[in-house]
């Protein structure tokens, strides 16, 4: 199985190796259990204890993670392109706002029948986490092309009474601004950024070479 970007096909990962690819593991660990072992050990160490050099090297034929070795002892990997666009889910914000629009809006309207929750929630997690607003709660919109959604719809059944994916201009004195405002709230979104780039902004600096200071940067993580 594989998933699909606007860059290309992108492998499908067993857990372990996303995690990987994702450099949370390690990073958590250290966060978590700030202990002498961990706040001292090498990648190298660790990855022994935990068995993750398979994993790394399957990240390494796939082209999502490369060794930056100056010597042949060096464990330093660094994200490809590619695996930097995966561990953003298939989706480059910054290439999707930059590119220009046709000015067409793109919309997923779905009718999912009474006792099947988990399928409507499914497919709203779906829809939100490829950028989706809403304008109700079976009504969804994007301005970018429905290329990925179009591949997976390919070739089965569709029961338009269910599911239906359109293309549309609003006809009735409708601003685009005024359908950005109902599908997406961007001052929830902006006052997340900001309470992101708050927390980052209190990052304990220097090294921690005290218990204390592991302590402090557990509890700002």
């Amino acid at each position: 199985m594989t998933r699909h970007s606007a860059r290309g096909t992108l492998p499908t990962l067993k857990p372990k190796t996303a995690e990987l690819l994702y450099l949370l593991l390690w990073s958590c660990e250290m966060l978590c259990r700030p202990t002498w072992r961990n706040l001292t050990e090498s990648f190298e160490g660790w990855a022994y204890r935990n068995g993750f050099h398979r994993q790394l090297a399957q990240l390494e034929k796939l082209q999502l993670v490369e060794r930056m070795a100056r010597s042949s002892a060096d464990r330093v990997h660094r994200l490809t392109e590619a695996g930097r666009v995966w561990a953003l889910g298939g989706r480059d914000p910054e290439v999707c706002w930059q590119r220009p629009w046709d000015g067409r809006w793109r919309l997923v309207l779905f009718d999912v029948p009474l006792g099947q929750d988990s399928t409507r929630n499914k497919l709203r997690g779906y829809l939100r986490c490829r950028g989706f607003g809403y304008l109700q709660n079976s009504v969804w919109v994007t301005p970018h092309p429905l290329t990925d959604e179009r591949q997976i719809l390919a070739g089965n059944a569709v029961d338009v009474e269910s599911l239906i994916l359109l293309e549309a201009k609003p006809c009735s004195g409708e601003s685009d601004a005024e359908i950005v405002a109902g599908a997406w709230d961007f001052d929830a979104i902006n006052r997340r950024y900001a309470k992101h780039l708050e927390v980052l902004q209190q990052c304990p600096h220097g090294h921690l070479d005290t218990a204390a200071d592991a302590r402090a940067f557990q509890r700002w993580g």
